[in-house]
């Protein structure tokens, strides 16, 4: 089984994302990019490089090009300015050039991390993404958002840069525990939320088939999240507008995380943020009381946490004012209006969201 998925600028082609069974075809989709000669430095960390680096370095050393790797510790307190650092004088000191390669290997930190590397490397270089998590799968590695932490807050430091390529062995998901692989179950369910409400019903429908992760299952679900991204980014790839609209759940879900010292994963958080959102959303009549129960019901059936204790709803919001997304002083909520149409709110008032976050709190 094998897919293939083309992101273009809305004219022309930018990368593929192809989805496979094993790294097989990882030679061959690589020598597409016409590298020839150069240098590709392996990206990875302290959890899975010692499971995959080897066979990856095995399958691009065959390209013919020379193949480097280095790796960091694990953790999104690593994902930060120093370690980008590490990664420069790696690559200094190893000669590498504008014209060779990085590849991403690893989740959402490895693959943010290394984007943005590569694009600050000699004013950007190219990169691929190899995810090796759901989350990063179906949410992180397309796009071309890269980015670090910086101190306290997150993903402030980053950069727009477009991989060359998106290549994902789903048989690594089958090293995840539990709520590494219900972390990006929460970015796929706010697909259905934002954009495609029969995808939200498929989801539901197909609960045990996911879990069991059968290989027809996944296969079909990673392409239909990474559908619903593809379209979103190519109508708006620098995020001027539409783009936002991804974030559902995002706000109120990274002062979650923040506040828990991360020790929620980001799609729990994202989940208890698109439950606070729909209630705005609820609350505001753009949604149903039925739509909005039967959305907390499917979040429950993928056995999400539903509450959150150790932080106060006024923590919560009064974290939000360092969120990224403030414009002029104003939180660019995202709310539904109606299901499946998620759309930037502005109007969002700390009322609303100190009365919708109570929701979550245990």
């Amino acid at each position: 089984m094998s897919r293939l998925i083309t992101v273009t600028d809305g004219t022309k082609p930018i990368y593929d994302i192809a989805i496979e069974q094993d790294f097989s075809l990882l030679v061959e989709k690589f020598n597409e990019l016409g590298f020839k000669n150069r240098k590709i430095a392996i990206i990875s960390d302290s959890n899975v490089a010692p499971l995959y680096a080897e066979a990856v370095k095995t399958e691009l050393s065959k390209t013919g090009n020379q193949v480097f790797f280095y790796s960091f510790d694990a953790g999104e307190k690593n994902k930060n300015l120093d370690t980008v650092q590490d990664v420069y004088e790696y690559l200094v000191l190893n000669h590498f050039d504008r014209h060779d390669c990085l590849a991403a290997l690893g989740g959402g930190v490895v693959g943010d991390l290394t984007g943005f590397a590569a694009a600050t490397y000699m004013r950007g270089i190219d990169f691929i993404q190899i995810p090796t998590s759901l989350l990063a799968m179906t949410d992180s590695s397309v796009g071309g958002k890269t980015g670090v932490d910086f101190r306290a807050y997150k993903n402030m430091v980053g950069a727009f840069h477009q991989p060359r390529l998106v290549y994902m062995n789903m048989s690594v998901l089958k090293s995840l525990d539990d709520r590494q692989f219900n972390c990006g179950l929460g970015e796929i369910l706010k697909h259905g939320v934002i954009r495609r409400p029969d995808y939200f019903e498929w989801l539901l429908a197909n609960v045990e088939g996911i879990h069991n992760q059968d290989p027809e299952t996944m296969e079909h679900m990673i392409e239909e999240s990474c559908n619903v991204k593809r379209i979103v980014v190519e109508n708006d790839q620098k995020e001027h507008g539409e783009r936002a609209v991804l974030n559902f759940g995002h706000t109120l879900g990274h002062a979650i995380e923040k506040l828990s010292g991360f020790s929620l994963f980001h799609g729990e958080c994202v989940v208890l943020g698109m439950i606070a959102a729909l209630k705005i959303s609820m609350e505001r009549g753009y949604i149903s009381t039925s739509e909005y129960e039967k959305s907390r019901e499917v979040f429950a059936s993928f056995g999400f946490p539903m509450t959150v204790n150790n932080m106060t709803a006024e923590e919560i919001v009064a974290t939000t004012k360092n969120d990224k997304k403030m414009d002029a002083g104003k939180i660019n909520f995202v709310l539904v209006k109606p299901f499946g149409h998620a759309y930037v709110d502005s109007s969002v008032t700390d009322e609303e969201m100190m009365d919708a976050v109570k929701e979550v709190l245990a």
